[in-house]
């Protein structure tokens, strides 16, 4: 789950780095603004994305950036789709990750006891 989590995080910090050029093309945001919120939002990524394996404290990161990112949809409402595609994969991986995890567990544990046999 953690290598999952953390290369949802690395394109997100990639696909948003790339769309600060197009949201100051598209709306009414400084340049400053426009890479000053992008790269707050990469950064977020990134560090979430290497904290992963910390835990919780890189899943609350990984959020944050979640939430950050839907948020500059408020400025350019093409992030709004982006964010929530990036949002939605996060919330899959949060809602099912621990139950592919546990159900890996249980197959290696039964072909661990077979195996033994």
């Amino acid at each position: 789950m953690n290598r999952i989590a953390a290369t949802i995080l690395s394109v997100e910090a990639f696909v948003v780095i790339l769309a600060v050029p197009v949201a100051i093309n598209i709306s009414d945001v400084s340049t400053g603004t426009a890479w000053l919120a992008g790269i707050g939002v990469a950064l977020l990524c990134i560090a979430g994305a290497g904290m992963v394996r910390r835990g919780r404290p890189g899943y609350v990161v990984g959020s944050a950036a979640q939430v950050a990112a839907l948020a500059t949809g408020i400025v350019v409402p093409a992030m709004l789709v982006l964010g929530g595609i990036f949002a939605l994969m996060w919330f899959v991986l949060l809602r099912i990750g621990p139950e592919v995890e546990r159900a890996k567990a249980e197959r290696e544990a039964a072909a661990g006891d077979s195996g033994d046999a």
